[in-house]
């Protein structure tokens, strides 16, 4: 899309790990407006520029003013292709610098970056730009829209307080619970691999992906993270994260339930809502206060009523958007 023109008395470079702290910075404020309920601190942004396939010289941008960061843009690419080659984007405007160009300069560039990588990587399938926004941001939606997106997908955020008692599921004789344990890692992600094989944008997570994003993500709880086996395979697993950012600012202390996963072989038997059930039983005696997920609205496994009937509601919606490359 040719070379992007940034506003005046605006400088544009990559993101850097020294730059953490401003990228939390602008992303508070930006929550402030959006309320989306997402919170970061510098360390989990380090934690981002740590992923090995994200080339922050190339596929970030933030923009600066005065020594603040108003904007920034990042672009990343799955680990593999299952169907179309789906590169997800942000692209965000300080709210106080809302209005000056610099949300359609930044889309420029990131569908630009996008492009280049699609080309790059895989120019033998269908590819397309993924990027994300709360419902309630229409200003988002206008500019999004403008430059040729459109809606594809929809996903709640849910909050189940901890307050009422969470019930009792019983195991089924010759299955076992136990806690996650790191000797299962590997054999856990190959599971989880198959188990999303069906779910809209999951790709298989290789070793790397899975480390920096699910088992060794910093946020990560082992002793909050539940596998349900049946000999010795497992068959179900819910994983838990805390994210220290959240409760700063919220004050509220919430354990995220990250992935709820049944082999193929064992849906239908509720074994999910078993696993469930114990991760949020233990989490009330551990002292938290709150358990909250995500989930599309077209799961094909019936997850959104099977989250409902353990007492999660919806809180908030998010659209993801495409743009074919």
């Amino acid at each position: 899309m040719g070379t992007v023109s940034w506003p005046g008395g605006v400088e544009a470079r990559p993101i850097d790990k020294s730059d953490t702290a401003a990228w939390a910075e602008l992303l508070a404020a930006k929550e402030k407006v959006d309320q989306e309920g997402e919170n970061y601190d510098a360390d989990d942004l380090l934690e981002e520029l740590s992923d090995p396939k994200l080339n922050a010289a190339r596929d970030t941008i933030g923009l600066w003013s005065d020594g603040q960061m108003v904007g920034y843009g990042t672009v990343n690419t799955p680990s593999d292709v299952v169907d179309v080659h789906r590169i997800r984007t942000e692209a965000v405007t300080r709210p106080d610098w809302r209005g000056r160009g610099l949300g359609s300069a930044l889309l420029t560039w990131v569908i630009r970056r996008a492009g280049e990588l699609h080309a790059e990587l895989r120019p033998d399938v269908a590819g397309e730009i993924n990027t994300s926004a709360i419902s309630t941001n229409t200003g988002a939606d206008a500019l999004l829209k403008s430059f040729g997106f459109e809606e594809c997908r929809y996903f709640f955020h849910m909050h189940r307080p901890l307050d009422t008692p969470v019930p009792e599921v019983p195991v089924p004789d010759g299955l076992r619970l136990v806690p996650f344990d790191a000797s299962m890692n590997e054999t856990l992600r190959v599971i989880h691999n198959e188990v999303f094989l069906d779910h809209w944008g999951s790709v298989p997570k290789d070793p790397d992906s899975w480390r920096v994003w699910f088992t060794g993500s910093r946020a990560f709880r082992g002793g909050s993270s539940y596998l349900l086996l049946d000999g010795d395979q497992i068959v179900a697993y819910v994983l838990g994260y805390e994210y220290v950012a959240d409760t700063e600012a919220t004050g509220v202390r919430e354990l995220y339930v990250g992935q709820v996963g049944t082999r193929r072989s064992h849906r239908g038997r509720g074994l999910a809502r078993i696993v469930l059930a114990r991760v949020m039983a233990e989490a009330a005696k551990a002292g938290y206060q709150r358990v909250s997920l995500g989930v599309d609205a077209d799961n094909p496994t019936g997850a959104l009523g099977l989250y409902e009937r353990l007492g999660f509601a919806v809180v908030t919606k998010t659209i993801t958007y495409r743009l074919p490359l």
